[in-house]
């Protein structure tokens, strides 16, 4: 038996050659594997002695060779096949051992050139693979180092690998050599600056970890990371205390994180079921957590908290009281996150980067019944506002404007958001018509703060009003400002409405649908 073994991560090759080499299987090996077996004592001869032709053009041509991969491809069941290898003397390869050369790593070092990424685009690799993997049947191909111990052990208990691990191989070197092929069509792409969609669509994730279960316990759940650096996504944080985080636990802190993100002074967002259940902003975090807490003390119970400044002592003291699950921040003191440790199942995780948003062009996926929607994140706020209403809104109005329409960027459709001195007040979420939510943002607010709250505040509306009716609704509230796109065949009834109460109105002409 013979073994063609060239690899680019070198974890465990040596130990599994030797192990090879001691079942009898004479090992064949090309350029720094080579060396390295030789050097470690293993008996591999060099590729060109195999082929009778030097490796050439700095390395670019060292495998595609008929020897190689007729020794490869020949199917041992056909007579044919055989006494073709007999005739042009050429043995046959039962095992091929290769992993690709290291573009993933090379096209994230900083400053890497165009043509040291396309340097690192294997061709022999590739081809050494496929033709094993075709040839599954006879071949033993590995690209997985967490593979050789598989294969040793069928190996060493009845002298051959079974069909069904090689089958298995089989599949491991397509989801290898596609995830690399979609990497570097990926790269191509960025490199043109393409912000097309394509006419088909390859994307390529990582396993981060499995899950117990997905969003209910019948369900499986994994977590999957793009290929890249991803700075200020979940997938990146350091998980310092805590139980492993759950698939709902993941879709509800990215949720959170996303519209974190979207401020810049002091700021906290405490996040339930994938809504806002409270944001408060200040000029130090001590106080926009208060801001965020005291906007709805009940629902943040068992929710998800991100802050975008250091978790002090005084916040984590405080935080300790309630029932949270997820805490996420870009530091922590030391006593802080002594006292987070205390409560052993609360999940403390920490990210640097946390204010990082992702690139304009990034993709959004929702997966449907026989395919997937594909449209680029909503990476906008707003680009201008016109006042259409006699009324202007006082300088604080358009703060607190702004603020509550940062946060109904990220509520469910059809969402309200009500806001007042840089803190939310009221959340009406995901309603089938817009004065249901407008009603529910209004009642939460008085149920969950005080009465009379809204006196004052503001209102946003992730789209527009189709009637007068939530001005109605703001007006009976004390709400004195109103900020929505506009857009609607209405539009002059709500603003007639909002000129007849005194209420300041501004069009965003940008809508925030979430669904």
């Amino acid at each position: 038996m013979k073994a063609l073994i060239s690899v680019s991560d070198k974890t465990g090759i040596v130990e599994f050659a030797r192990e090879l080499e001691a079942q009898g299987v004479e090992i064949i090996s090309t350029g720094g594997t080579y060396k390295k077996l030789k050097e470690e004592g293993v008996n591999a001869i060099e590729i060109s002695e195999l082929t009778g032709f030097p490796e050439c053009l700095d390395g670019r041509v060292k495998t595609l060779h008929p020897v190689v991969h007729a020794g490869i491809l020949a199917m041992r069941s056909n007579e044919n096949h055989m006494k073709q290898l007999k005739d042009l003397n050429i043995d046959t390869i039962d095992f091929v051992v290769v992993n690709l050369y290291p573009f993933k790593q090379t096209i994230l070092k900083e400053g890497v050139t165009r043509a040291e990424a396309v340097e690192n685009i294997d061709i022999g690799g590739p081809t050494m693979l496929r033709s094993a993997a075709k040839n599954y049947q006879d071949v033993s191909v590995i690209t997985d180092p967490k593979d050789y111990e598989v294969v040793l052990k069928e190996l060493k208990e009845n002298g051959k690998v079974s069909l069904e691990t090689k089958f298995y191989l089989m599949q491991k070197v397509f989801e290898h050599t596609s995830n690399y092929d979609t990497m570097i069509s990926k790269y191509i792409k960025e490199q043109r600056n393409d912000d097309s969609f394509p006419e088909e669509l390859s994307l390529t994730y990582e396993k981060v970890q499995e899950m117990r279960y997905g969003e209910n316990p019948h369900q499986k759940g994994c977590l999957y990371k793009e290929v890249g650096k991803c700075k200020g996504s979940l997938t990146t944080a350091e998980q310092l205390n805590g139980k492993e985080l759950s698939f709902n636990n993941i879709n509800d802190t990215n949720g959170a994180l996303e519209l974190l993100k979207e401020f810049e002074e002091p700021t906290v967002v405490a996040c339930k079921h994938g809504n806002p259940c409270g944001v408060g902003s200040s000029e130090n975090i001590y106080d926009a957590w208060k801001k965020a807490f005291e906007a709805d003390k009940t629902s943040i119970f068992g929710g998800i908290v991100v802050l975008n400044r250091e978790v002090t002592k005084q916040i984590a003291e405080e935080m300790s009281k309630i029932f949270l699950e997820v805490i996420v921040a870009p530091s922590y003191e030391k006593e802080a996150l002594e006292i987070l440790k205390t409560k052993k199942n609360l999940r403390v995780l920490l990210l640097p980067d946390i204010t990082v948003k992702q690139p304009a062009n990034a993709y959004d996926i929702k997966k449907i019944n026989g395919g997937i929607i594909v449209q680029t994140i909503d990476s906008k706020l707003l680009d201008e506002y016109e006042v259409v209403t006699n009324r202007k809104p006082t300088d604080k109005e358009l703060d607190d404007m702004l603020f509550t329409w940062k946060i109904v960027k990220y509520v469910k459709s059809n969402g309200i958001a009500l806001g007042k001195n840089k803190q939310s007040i009221g959340i009406g979420p995901g309603q089938v018509n817009r004065i249901w939510a407008t009603k529910q943002s209004v009642e939460h607010a008085e149920e969950l703060i005080e009465k009379g709250v809204t006196n004052g505040a503001v209102l946003a509306s992730d789209a527009f009003f189709p009637f007068d009716d939530c001005v109605e609704e703001a007006h009976r509230a004390g709400i004195t400002a109103i900020i929505q796109p506009g857009g609607s065949l209405r539009d002059q009834d709500s603003i007639d409405k909002c000129n007849e109460y005194g209420i300041a109105m501004i069009f965003t002409k940008m809508r925030h649908f979430r669904h």
